[in-house]
C-alpha cells in the first residue's frame, strides 16, 4: 500500500523490454541513436508538432535547464508558490540559469492567480535596476495540489506572460494525468495553448527515469543551446538509447494513457472511499493524487496498518496512486479508517 509517490512504483514490463532491446548491440553515443531518432519521432507525433528534445534521467534536470533557457541570469521567473521548482528543487533552476530568481505567486488550488499575474506585470520597471525584471512564467500542470489547467485557463496566464514578454515553460511530470483526466491530445495542453518550452516526464508514468524537454516553434532554434547546457551540466547521458528506448515503450500504442488513466481511476476510487468515511478532501481529484485531511488516530492506524503517504506541509495527508496500484491496495488502506 505505497501511496507516498508515483515514482515509488517499478518501470511497467514494456519498459523493461524496449531496454533489452536497445541493449542488443551497440549504438551511437550521445544522442545519434536509432531509438533516440525514433523516440523524438514519436513526441513529435504525440504532440501534434515540430519539436525538439532533450532527454534527461530527472525531472529537477528537465525544469532547471528549460528555464535557462527562457531566463537570463539577472531575470525572474513567476511561479506558483507550491510549485516544485520553488519548493522541490534545491534552488536548481537558479543554479543552471546562473542566478535567475525565482518570483512565486498565490493562487487557489496551486492554480496561479491570472489577476495576481496581471497586477505584478503591470508594476514592473525595467529601467529600475534595484528589481528583479520577470523574464518567465512557469506553469505545473498537474500542479502540486493535484489540479489540472485546462488548455482556457492555460491560455489565460499565457496571453498575459506574452503581452509582457515572458517566456512560457510548463513543468509536465504528470501532463499525462492532466491530459487522460481532460481527455484532450498535449497539444491542447502546451503549445496550443501559448507554451513555448515543456518538461515532459515519463517517470512517474512507469519508466525507470525518462524526461524530455521539448521545444517548439521559434523555440527550436534553441536547441543547440540546450544541447550545449545538458553537456555542460552533465546531463548528456552517453548510452542515451536507454532514455529514449523508454519513452518509446510508453509512446507505442498510447501505453502512456493507458497506464495514466489507471492511476487517475484509482485515485478517484480511493477519494470515494474517504469521502464515504466522511473525510475532507482538500483539493479537486483531477489526476493521480488525492489530499485528505486525516486525525491523529487516523493517520496512525494508516501507517502502523502498512500505509505509505507523506503528511503535507498544509496539513493535509497526500496520497499518489501510480500504473501498479490495485484496488486491493485501496480496499485494505481503506479498512483501517
Amino acid at each position: 500500500m505505497n501511496f507516498a509517490s508515483d515514482t515509488a512504483a517499478p518501470a511497467h514490463p514494456k519498459v523493461l523490454e524496449q531496454l533489452a532491446a536497445a541493449n542488443l548491440g551497440p549504438a551511437v553515443s550521445y544522442g545519434a541513436d536509432g531509438w533516440t531518432l525514433q523516440a523524438e519521432a514519436m513526441l513529435s507525433d504525440l504532440f501534434d508538432a515540430p519539436l525538439r528534445a532533450g532527454f534527461v534521467c530527472s525531472g529537477t534536470a528537465s525544469n532547471a535547464l528549460a528555464l535557462a533557457l527562457l531566463c537570463p541570469p539577472t531575470g525572474g521567473i513567476y511561479c506558483h508558490e507550491q510549485a516544485h521548482i520553488n519548493c522541490d528543487e534545491r534552488g536548481a533552476p537558479e543554479f543552471f540559469s546562473h542566478g535567475a530568481k525565482l518570483l512565486p505567486l498565490p493562487g487557489i488550488h496551486s492554480r496561479i492567480d491570472p489577476q495576481v499575474l496581471q497586477q505584478k506585470l503591470q508594476m514592473v520597471d525595467e529601467s529600475f535596476v534595484h528589481a528583479i525584471p520577470p523574464k518567465a512564467l512557469s506553469i505545473s500542470n498537474l500542479n502540486e495540489s493535484g489540479c489540472c489547467y485546462t488548455p482556457k485557463q492555460i491560455s489565460n496566464l499565457t496571453q498575459i506572460a506574452k503581452n509582457a514578454g515572458l517566456g512560457v515553460h510548463m513543468d509536465g511530470a504528470r501532463l499525462v494525468n492532466s491530459a487522460a483526466f481532460l481527455s484532450l491530445r498535449p497539444a491542447e495542453l502546451t503549445w496550443k495553448s501559448g507554451v513555448d518550452i515543456v518538461s515532459f516526464g515519463l517517470t512517474k508514468t512507469g519508466a525507470f527515469g525518462a524526461e524530455t524537454v521539448l521545444l517548439f516553434g521559434e523555440n527550436i532554434d534553441r536547441f543547440d543551446q540546450l544541447e550545449a547546457r545538458r553537456k555542460r551540466a552533465g546531463h548528456m547521458p552517453p548510452k542515451q538509447r536507454f532514455v529514449a528506448a523508454q519513452v518509446v515503450a510508453l509512446l507505442q500504442n498510447n501505453l502512456w494513457l493507458e497506464l495514466a488513466t489507471h492511476a487517475n481511476e484509482m485515485a478517484q476510487k480511493l477519494s470515494v472511499g474517504l469521502l464515504e468515511r466522511g473525510i475532507c478532501i482538500v483539493h479537486p481529484v483531477e489526476g493521480n493524487e488525492v489530499f485528505a485531511t486525516l486525525t491523529a488516530d487516523q493517520t496512525s492506524q494508516l501507517r502502523d496498518g502498512g500505509a505509505a503517504f507523506y503528511s503535507w506541509p498544509d496539513g493535509s495527508a497526500r496520497f499518489v496512486t501510480n500504473w501498479n496500484t490495485q484496488k486491493s491496495e485501496i480496499k485494505k488502506a481503506l479498512a483501517f479508517l
